[in-house]
């Protein structure tokens, strides 16, 4: 449990702000985390011993991929941990401002958002950019670097989808599960941490397809402003 331990050091620092999560839903997180980081971390160590053997330094390319991918383990485990469904400072927000600020923190180049919505909401503004921002990395992570990202509204809340492959109907109540992913170089927690954020804010969230046949995330019970 070396890693878990460590978290679990990180988490209940007790110079952290924010208190953290009831013990057991701590720890369900944490061993989460205990299964995948091992697997970086062998990855990193083999492929260390492989540059030494034989001088090859293409293999420090997948050690930097690992610790990377640790990384990202990592900071989505403490959030996960540290903010849980909490939030706090709640004022109206206007979703096309936000999404746009989002947008650019995580889009690419040949990436494109529409926004169709010129509606506030009543909302953490912090915790609604980072389940915005999650929003968009999935789509980018599943649909590629070309995905158009629509935001727009809907009866009773607002909605995020792209024009990507989408998510079977099968897999649709899943996604949401802590360490979940059917991307290999994706944490499985981005969608977990929405679904918190959500629940925090007292709203509801469904997936289905998009309009172009991609992924539809909609978001009701929000309290327009």
């Amino acid at each position: 449990m070396y890693r878990c331990g460590y978290l679990y050091e990180r988490v209940c620092n007790p110079c952290e702000r924010a208190p953290p999560l009831p013990t057991r839903s701590l720890w369900s997180l944490l061993e989460e985390g205990d299964s995948a980081l091992p697997l970086q971390l062998n990855v990193a160590v083999g492929r260390v011993e492989l540059a030494r053997e034989t001088g090859e330094l293409d293999h420090l390319d997948a050690v930097e991929r690992a610790h990377e991918r640790m990384n990202a383990l990592i900071d989505d485990l403490l959030t996960l941990a540290r903010e849980g469904d909490r939030v706090s400072d709640v004022e109206a927000v206007d979703i096309r401002d936000i999404a746009r600020g989002c947008w650019a923190n995580v889009s690419t180049v040949d990436a494109t958002l529409n926004v169709r919505t010129e509606r506030s909401i009543s909302a953490d503004r912090s915790r609604l950019q980072q389940l915005l921002e999650n929003l968009m990395r999935n789509a980018l992570d599943h649909a590629g670097d070309d995905v158009t990202v629509t935001v727009g509204d809907i009866d009773g809340g607002f909605y995020v989808e792209d024009d990507g492959p989408g998510v079977p109907p099968d897999i649709r109540e899943s996604v949401f599960d802590a360490g979940y992913s059917t991307d290999p170089s994706g944490t499985g927690f981005g969608l977990s941490i929405v679904e918190q954020i959500v629940s925090g804010h007292g709203w509801d969230i469904t997936v289905t397809d998009g309009t172009d046949g991609g992924a539809r995330f909609e978001i009701t019970g929000v309290e327009f402003a």
